[in-house]
């Protein structure tokens, strides 16, 4: 019998049903907050970014990065960083400017616009929070159990990439 075709026992399955409920949820999860996003854009009248480009703007916070760093520093995973960037930059939400040492780089920063954005993201996520606590969803211990967990099994999807078992 393969290692893919091993049969099941009754803990392997009840890890298997939950580990592919985790996925489902994360991944729901993920689409859910993209609405959130844009539901209080909407709701500000900030029509001409999106949820996507709202949060690539507020992980890049303060920092100045190039974006092969918005993908190894995990602030960005999605294939069309350059076209967000540049759409930014038009905007007038992040300045770019070439490197000196390596002409092809380009290293991005905020602007005040994108700064705003950034407060008004903050907020919202700060308003969750509150309110996470006050309906007893979940404390700060919760979720850095869950944070921890979801570490866990980002080192393991990674090692699976970097590394053949």
């Amino acid at each position: 019998m393969t290692l893919h075709t091993k049969l099941l026992d009754g803990s392997d399955k009840a890890l298997m049903s939950s580990y592919l409920e985790s996925l489902a949820l994360v991944e729901r999860l993920h689409r859910l907050l993209l609405d959130v996003v844009k539901d209080e854009f909407e709701r500000l009248g900030v029509l001409e970014i999106n949820s996507v480009q709202a949060l690539l703007l507020f992980n890049i916070g303060e920092n100045e990065v190039t974006a092969g760093e918005l993908k190894s520093r995990g602030y960005y995973q999605g294939s069309n960083v350059s076209y967000n960037l540049k759409k930014l930059v038009e905007l007038g939400y992040m300045h770019h400017q070439r490197s000196e040492i390596d002409r092809r780089s380009v290293r991005v920063r905020l602007t005040e616009k994108g700064r705003n954005i950034r407060t008004m993201l903050n907020d919202l996520f700060a308003r969750h929070t509150e309110g996470f606590e006050a309906r007893g969803i979940i404390n700060a211990s919760g979720m850095e159990d869950i944070n921890q967990s979801l570490k866990r099994m980002e080192r393991y999807w990674t090692d699976q990439i970097r590394y053949i078992y």
